[in-house]
């Protein structure tokens, strides 16, 4: 891929990881690239050797020649080795070249294209020479910092270097400001006047650089008095930077960097000096000891050499320490010399030059230099003053350069532990002496004094007592009493010191104090009284007397002596903030100063930015009291009307700009000052950041309307006097969005009215703000390194470069977060279409920010851009690799050197993996781009891929490589990246890499190895991304599994999970997911910090072990043991989580587990039936969520009562252990309880709001409760489900019945069922319902129950409005649709059963209401008979069957019936008999009754004669066996349920008929049988049944019924013949058993109702002697054959009928045995003999 790491660093590469920025962030890792480097930091930039001879180079055979051949002329322009040029090359094409390998071929045969790569070259090799030195000067600032992390092992590489590394340095430094300038001559065509200017600015930042270190060096180790001369020798010559040889080069841009050499080599000769060391020497009366004692020749050398200074400022402050030292060492032989030097030093100004100095060093410098610089000049002053007349010094010019001095915090502690009468206590004294008359010098000083807490309580007790009052007359005043001498005056009167009104604060001079007269004459008097007083008072007068002359000509005065007070008191309360309270009195009158001074026709900008800045400080700690104090004083913008709508807003209507406002556009613009608008951004940002209440921040509204509007769009066109302001400005505006954008919704109003975010992210989608952030996140990669190369080498945090940087950074973060909140909406806003606009000219925004992939001085910064991108890549509707157009792979490239760089900061890394990540599902361009797969030539037809030279997938397959794992490059959060993106391919079916990847060789090894590590416990961990990484790894091994085959799964796959399966890790990780849900569930209350990893985690075990359900054998989870302890894991996770659910966290895991339970509970019905008890937890869980908020756990306790259900079904009571069974009864009723009464309101209110439409369900969500749906998995469905388990499980009833005594359970339901039935609404409920009740109804008490809480009420007349009865008594109403579905017939036929069963149980308790029913719906009962014969759906069937059901219990009470409904009863006998008509000729015709299937599903039905047999059914077999045997299956199991149905209504039908005709034993023996009292049900006909209905059923029926039973019961037998096929294959052996005993059950009720019908018809005297004669004919022939066939099947042992008890419980409950058929030993021999006895009767 890249060039593999390059054995060697370049120093850019070193500096980034010295500083801490890289990968390597170890000290040992630190200390090794210090040792590896150390030879190279020691020669310095003699490093860098001169153009030898190109042979060697020719000799090297590991570099390509095109690369030789450019080294060369790399190496004529630099002047440089060639080696070294090829190797400046190498890294230029590793770290800095924008082009692909590819491309650079082209550029380096092409003449034009090459020059500009050379010119590119040269700068990053003087770069490259800058950051050698950068190193260096990195050791020596921090090697003694202790710290520093890396203090140790930059100490031990000071140690090595310290012998002779100035005289390098100073040698070094000596052939820079000597090298004569490169010409075109010397160096060819390209060294241009340019590229010269270019070469002598580089020369200069080297020689301040080098400058630096030797001043750093020699200010920890000691300088010699002979280097000392060598160096003043040296920078006389060089006349400290202004002599360069080179000086007609240097032009204006250059200026700055002279002075720095200036101020360097001066601070060189100070610290040379050692004024530090001779001051020791003079307190100590010891100057002997000092090293210039010991050398006089040294010294002579130096005072002539001194003597002839004086040209140039840079040697003032040399001269002074030159003058201290003769004056402590021989001060009575050098004192004209003295004078002379010492004149010179002031006649140059030396202590402006010192303000100057440091001044331009603090700006400019790496804070270590200047603090070490004022260190230094902190001793030359202490010792000046200390050893010098202050008369002798310019006082005023000796407080500035203090003040810049003490500004250093260590000097200001140093400062106040020092005596106050030595050194620089003296200036203090000298500026308290001209207090107050000058306020200014004394405040300066002491603000510069304030570094910390503890200083700042000494500043405070300092002012606090003040013991001296200086004033100035011009006249001597009346009221004094002097002294002859007039040098003592004494005030005869009191004084008030400040004209100001009464009730004012002020201060009181008493009689009778005593002054001073410090200078007196006709000039005028200083007068100093010695009075006590409080500065503060007197700071409080000072502020009021401003306020007082605010507007006479004395403001500008009058503000010169407050502005030091507000910086002083601004200083005071930045450093410690518990002063605030006794500064009160001044902090409270900056408000109405605020006031007064921005309303004034010229106001005094300094002062009021003084007083905006102490505000900042103030609203930092209380922004309410700010901002309502501030809200008065007009100085912020305003909204005169109130702010309503968003477009009132943002046209600013209403808004006025405030003193501020007006401020900013009269003043401060045209001047070109901007230090109140930077004090009011502060402030702005400051108040928003302190969370104000939501009617503050609307407050704010117009404020930061104003800077949205006039400021952001505008800022970078104003005019500026001082570089720098521009950037600040912007990233201050920037700083202000960025605070409101990240404020959190507790702070902001989410009401109608537009908040502060919500006006920020609507303005900078749709204004010209917008446009202005992605103008600064436009400027680009080059702009940035334009300006940060600007800037002066050593440059600290604070340089324009750094706030350019910020700025951009805070414009990527703003952009993403407004496309992030900005509310949907389908049209794009100009935001983003400014963001994803194509140009033609290539520089849309996307490449721009693409672009800062090759910024390299903050890491931050690309990883913002990346991060925007990623945003971009997600949510806009555009192709980011045809924005990249043709730079795509340049910049490919660079995304991935930077990824495959193990030096590389890990968070740009992670990001751009992160970017790949989202790239897969949204940008399948740019992720082709990417993958950079290459089409294998294979044989035709098959595509192989393989990864070409750039491919991500090389760099992704070495981080999740096991061996890589642990190192510094590859970190836990860099390894989840990379699987993260593995999963992406793997979600979106990549299938070209994921091809790839699956043949690597041990990929699956490699990917699965985090499963089989152990993992912290979860109360200690510590990288909560580990969690995710196993969660990746468990889900792409879940897709691989759930997408391909199981038999072509890769090998090492397989291996990996039978591996898996062995180590025993399914009880691990099971384990360890239960740990984490209980960790979850224990720390509640505060939360777990890596909440989102856990739940990754969890979903990923979850899907892992759904999947294993179904694919246990690839998975190789098989064994019961390991399954029950998983199972009983998800068991007790899920109670953990849901036995004290308070938290949303523990819900939604709980929610998780339970899902995942109902899951396994479901698939694992022989593990659970195996496990221990279940229903104790979940009893528990429930008991739980029941008292849990019921809005947040609807979903959860759904789950948890189908996981109850499921147990029920599964286990029972688990051997009869009913201690749950009561507690669980009586959750579950006060459920069902609630539930159906909230469903009453629900459906009420419904029907009030809405008429009833089609749609039943169409309007719920209207209910007062909230929406109260009806689904088939709702809580109320599946808890009346689980109550009807229970009250299964409870076979006698009584737990049940006490619950039910205390919940008015049956009430409820009953009334919500008849509501509901009304309204033809919650159909689910409904039929859940009546499930309950028919299982009720099984058991006497239940039923007694269910009949006495009104059920015949609830049900009979409401049933009506569930169906339509057609006029014409045709079928169209009933239903074609699968029985299996909810559906309103379907509840019919519920209410059919529970009205049959309840009959059943309660007998004549109930027959009064079961009339009633049948009275109700007779229409229906009679067309549901009649429609078996159009209708052969199963729902209708199955109607039927109920329908007939019920008619079997009712028909046991014929007298009743008889009595109540005379007329109904004849029409239902009369139907019967036709069903069992239609149900024998359905069975005997199969052909006909497949016809008829086909026909009701669709397919062509032409009527057709009886004997043609269908053509269409022939086509239709000889298609199947075309296409596959499938369908012909599926329609004869289809043909097979339906006859299964009609033979089931068959046998109830004739058992009903049974009850209808007289009893056989009766008629045959009782004579004197009432025969009116049974009608004839059977013509006396012995055709074959019709299917045509003028045909009436006959004695033919029942023989042909008899008929069908037994050729049905043959061909089960014949197990050989094709046709029968069918049943026997499709059938169970247990189906095909109970069809047999219902046939046979079906045979002996026929046989009972023929012999009762025959007999009947034979003994009644309406029937002529003839037909009866036929009749005993018929029937002797026809039952003798009959007869004889059943010998056959009994004999072949054919099952008995139902009545001994062999057909399965469902069918012997509904069939009643027949009276006939007598149970005996013999089998079925008395039923045979009944049969036989009637036919000897009809033969006779």
């Amino acid at each position: 891929m890249a060039e593999s790491e390059l054995s060697v660093r370049s120093c850019r590469e070193l500096w980034t990881i010295l500083l801490g920025r890289s990968a390597l962030r170890e000290p040992a890792q630190i200390e090794a690239e210090l040792n590896r480097h150390w030879d190279r930091l020691h020669q310095g930039l003699s490093y860098y050797k001169p153009s030898t001879s190109a042979a060697k180079l020719k000799d090297n055979k590991d570099v390509a020649q095109p690369l030789k051949d450019f080294g060369l002329r790399i190496s004529k322009l630099l002047g440089l080795d060639e080696q070294q040029s090829v190797q400046i090359l190498q890294f230029y094409l590793q770290e800095g070249y924008r082009g692909t390998r590819d491309s650079l071929k082209v550029v380096l045969k092409d003449e034009r294209q090459s020059q500009a790569l050379l010119l590119k070259i040269t700068d990053y090799y003087y770069e490259e020479r800058m950051c050698l030195l950068r190193c260096v000067l990195l050791l020596l600032t921090y090697f003694q910092d202790e710290r520093h992390p890396y203090n140790t092992e930059y100490s031990n590489c000071v140690n090595k270097l310290e012998k002779d590394l100035v005289s390098v340095y100073q040698k070094q430094f000596e052939t820079l400001f000597r090298a004569e300038a490169p010409t075109w001559e010397t160096r060819g065509n390209l060294m241009s006047e340019r590229q010269v200017s270019r070469w002598f600015l580089q020369c200069l930042r080297e020689q301040s650089l080098l400058l630096e270190i030797i001043f750093l060096y020699f200010a920890y180790f000691e300088m010699n008095p002979s280097d000392l001369l060598g160096l003043t020798k040296l920078f006389k010559e060089q006349g400290f930077g202004q002599r360069q040889t080179n000086r007609h080069l240097v032009d204006k841009s250059m200026d700055g960097l002279v002075d720095r050499i200036g101020y360097l080599s001066s601070l060189i000769l100070i610290e040379g000096i050692d004024i530090d060391f001779l001051h020791k020497c003079a307190l100590g009366d010891c100057t002997e000891e000092h090293q210039f004692s010991k050398v006089p020749d040294v010294t002579k050398e130096m005072d002539q050499l001194l003597l002839t200074f004086g040209d140039i400022p840079h040697q003032a402050p040399v001269l002074l320490a030159w003058v201290l030292l003769r004056h402590t060492l021989r001060p009575d032989e050098s004192s004209p010399l003295i004078r002379k030097i010492g004149n010179t030093a002031l006649q140059l100004g030396v202590f402006q030059y010192l303000s100057a100095m440091l001044k331009g060093l603090g700006i400019s410098g790496n804070n270590c230099t200047a603090s070490t610089a004022k260190m230094c000049i902190y001793g030359l002053l202490s010792f000046v003053i200390t050893s010098f007349e202050e008369e002798s010094l310019q006082c005023s010019q000796l407080i500035d350069a203090a003040t810049e001095v003490l500004s250093a915090p260590s000097l200001a502690e140093m400062f106040w532990e020092m005596k106050p009468n030595m050194g620089m206590g003296m200036i203090l004294d000298s500026a308290v002496g001209m207090f107050p008359h000058k306020i200014g010098p004394l405040l300066q000083l002491l603000t510069a004094l304030l570094s910390n807490k503890a200083t700042v309580k000494k500043v405070y007790n300092f002012l606090d007592k003040m013991s001296f009052y200086t004033q100035v007359y011009k006249h001597k005043p009346n009221d004094i009493i002097s002294t002859d001498d007039e040098t003592l005056w004494r005030r005869q009167t009191p004084k008030l010191l400040y004209p100001l009104g009464t009730g004012q604060t002020n201060l009181w001079m008493p009689q009778g104090v005593l002054g001073q007269v410090m200078i007196g004459g006709d000039q005028g008097y200083v007068v100093r009284w010695d009075h006590s007083y409080s500065a503060w008072a007197l700071f409080t007068c000072e502020v009021e007397m401003l306020l007082h002359v605010v507007s006479t000509a004395d403001v500008l005065a009058q503000c010169a002596r407050v502005k030091p007070i507000l910086d002083l008191v601004h200083k005071i309360i930045s450093t410690d903030w518990t002063v605030s309270d006794c500064l009160l009195p001044l902090t409270s009158r900056i408000y109405m100063l605020l006031q007064r001074l921005t309303s004034v026709i010229n106001p005094p900008v300094d002062v009021i930015a003084s007083c905006v800045n102490c505000l900042s400080v103030l609203a930092a700690r209380m922004p309410g009291k700010v901002w309502a104090s501030l809200h008065h004083t007009g100085f912020l913008p305003f909204a005169s009307n109130p702010l309503t709508t968003m477009a009132q807003c943002v046209s600013a209507e209403g808004m006025k700009a405030g003193n501020y406002g007006n401020l900013l556009v009269q003043i401060e613009q045209p001047r070109g000052e901007y230090a109140v608008t930077i004090s009011f951004l502060r402030l702005i940002t400051t108040l928003v950041k302190g969370q104000l209440g939501s009617t503050q921040n609307k407050g704010l509204i117009p404020c930061v309307l104003l800077v949205l509007k006039e400021m952001l769009p505008t800022y970078h066109k104003w005019r500026y006097n001082t570089y720098g302001v521009r950037e600040r400005i912007g990233c201050l505006i920037l700083e202000l969005i960025h605070a409101i954008l990240n404020l959190s919704p507790e702070g902001e109003d989410q009401s109608s009215t537009p908040t502060l975010q919500s006006l920020c992210i609507y303005s900078l989608a749709n204004t010209e703000a917008g446009q202005a952030v992605v103008n600064i996140m436009g400027i680009g990669v080059d702009t940035i390194d334009v300006v940060l190369a600007a800037q002066p080498s050593s440059c600290g945090s604070e340089g324009p470069g750094q706030i350019l940087i910020q700025t951009v950074k805070l414009a990527f973060s703003i952009t993403n977060n407004v496309i992030r909140l900005k509310p949907p909406s389908d049209a794009m806003s100009p935001l983003e279409q400014a963001l994803t606009q194509h140009s033609g000219h290539g520089n849309n925004l996307i490449v721009v920010l693409a672009k800062y992939i090759y910024h390299k001085h903050d890491p931050a910064l690309p990883r913002l851009a990346i991060q925007l991108l990623k945003r971009l890549a997600t949510v806009a509707p555009m192709s980011v690799y045809a924005c990249l157009g043709s730079d795509a792979a340049a910049i490919r490239d660079a995304f991935l050197t930077r990824l495959q760089s193990k030096t590389e900061d890990m968070r740009i890394k992670v990001m751009i993996l992160e970017f790949l990540t989202v790239a897969v599902e949204t940008q399948p361009g740019l992720i082709e781009l990417f993958l950079n797969l290459e089409v294998k030539d294979g044989s035709e037809g098959s595509k192989e891929f393989l990864l070409s030279e750039w491919s991500c997938l090389h760099v992704v397959l070495d981080l999740i490589d096991s061996k890589q794992q642990g190192k510094y490059w590859c970190p836990p959060l860099l390894h989840r990246a990379a699987l993260a993106f593995l999963l992406a391919l793997w979600q979106d079916r990549r299938d070209s890499a994921i091809s790839v990847l699956r043949s690597k060789e041990k990929f699956w090894e490699n990917l699965t190895t985090p499963l089989f590590g152990t993992l912290t416990p979860p109360s200690d961990t510590t990288e909560p991304c580990v969690l995710e990484t196993c969660a990746f790894v468990m889900k792409i091994i879940g897709l691989e599994i759930y997408y391909v085959v199981s038999g072509s799964l890769e090998q090492s796959l397989k291996d990996g999970l039978q591996k898996f399966s062995n180590a025993r890790r399914y009880d691990y990780w099971s384990q360890y997911v239960k740990s984490l849900v209980c960790q979850v569930a224990e720390l509640e209350d505060e939360g777990i910090h890596y909440f989102t990893e856990t739940l990754m985690l969890i979903s990923a075990w979850r899907m892992l072990l759904i999947l294993s359900t179904s694919h246990s054998d690839v998975m190789h989870l098989t064994d019961e043991s390991t399954k029950v302890k998983l199972f009983m894991d998800v068991l007790d996770g899920t109670k953990a989580a849901l036995t004290k659910p308070t938290s949303i966290p523990c819900l939604r895991l709980g929610s998780m587990m339970a899902t995942l339970l109902l899951i396994l509970l479901n698939q694992w019905r022989s593990v659970v039936a195996a496990a221990p008890d279940i229903l104790s937890p979940l009893s528990l869980i429930l008991e739980s969520i029941l008292q849990a908020d019921q809005q947040m756990m609807e979903k959860t306790k759904a789950k948890i009562f189908s996981a109850l259900i499921s147990v029920l079904q599964i286990q029972g009571l688990n051997g009869g252990d009913i201690s749950q069974l009561p507690q669980l009864l009586l959750y579950v009723c006060e459920t069902v309880k609630d539930e159906a009464l909230a469903l009453i309101d629900s459906t009420a209110h419904m029907r009030e709001t809405t008429e009833s439409t089609e749609d039943e369900d169409s309007m719920e969500t209207d209910s007062p409760r909230g929406p109260q749906k009806d689904q088939r998995d709702g809580v109320c469905v599946l808890a009346l489900h689980l109550a009807k388990e229970l009250c299964r499980t409870d076979e006698d009833g009584e737990h049940w019945v006490s619950v039910m005594k205390k919940i008015p359970v049956l009430s409820s339901v009953l009334s919500a069922v008849e509501l509901s039935l009304r309204s033809k609404s919650s159909l689910y409920f409904t039929e859940a319902a009546l499930h309950l009740l028919l299982t009720l109804a099984r058991t006497p008490q239940g039923a007694a129950a269910v009949a006495g809480a009104g059920v015949i009420q609830t049900i009979c007349l409401p049933l009506l409005s569930v169906y339509d009865v057609s006029l014409n008594g045709t079928s169209q109403s009933f239903s074609r649709k699968s029985q299996d579905s909810t559906c309103w017939p379907g509840v019919y036929r519920l209410c059919m059963s529970l009205m049959e069963s309840l009959l059943k149980t309660l007998r004549y308790n109930f027959i009064n209401e079961a009339l009633d029913f049948v009275g109700v719906h007779q229409e229906r009962i009679l067309q549901c008979l009649n429609a078996v014969r159009t209708v052969q759906s199963l729902s209708c069937l199955d109607e039927a069957d109920h329908t007939v059901g019920f008619l079997l219990q009712l028909s046991s009470f014929c007298k009743e019936w008889q009595f109540h409904l005379p007329k109904l009863l004849r029409d239902i006998q009369v139907n019967l008999c036709y069903l069992c008509q239609t149900c024998t000729y359905l069975l005997h015709s199969k052909k006909m009754l497949h016809h008829y299937l086909q026909a009701k599903n669709g397919e062509p039905a032409a009527p057709l004669p009886k004997m043609q047999r269908p053509p269409q059914a022939k086509e239709a077999s000889s298609s199947a066996a075309a296409i596959g045997g499938e369908r012909e299956e599926v329609e004869q199991k289809a043909l097979l349920a339906v006859q299964c149905n009609l033979l089931k209504i068959l046998s109830k039908t004739l058992a009903t008929l049974q009850h209808f005709t007289p009893d056989c034993c009766q008629i045959l023996l009782d004579q004197c049988m009432d025969l009116a009292e049974y009608r004839t049900l059977f013509v006396l006909s012995f055709t074959t049944p019709a299917f045509d209905p003028d045909v009436a059923p006959s004695f033919g029926t029942l023989l042909a019924t008899i008929n069908v039973a037994l050729s049905m019961l043959s061909e089960m037998e014949k197990k050989k013949e094709p046709v029968s096929l069918s049943i026997v294959s499709l059938a169970s052996s247990e189906e095909i058993q109970a069809l047999k005993s219902l046939l046979m059950f079906t045979m002996e009720n026929c046989f009972y109702v023929l012999i009762s019908q025959a007999v009947r018809c034979l003994k009644d005297s309406s029937i002529l002697p003839r037909d009866k004669q036929r009749l005993k004919q018929e029937l002797s022939s026809e039952l003798s054959t009959l007869l004889s066939s059943l010998s056959r099947h009994f004999r072949r042992g054919s099952p008995s009928s139902p009545a001994t008890g062999l057909l399965p419980v469902t069918v012997s409950q509904t069939k009643p045995s027949t009276p006939g058929s007598k149970t005996s030993n013999e089998g079925q021999e008395p039923f045979i003999q009944l049969v036989q006895a009637f036919v000897r009767l009809v033969q006779r």
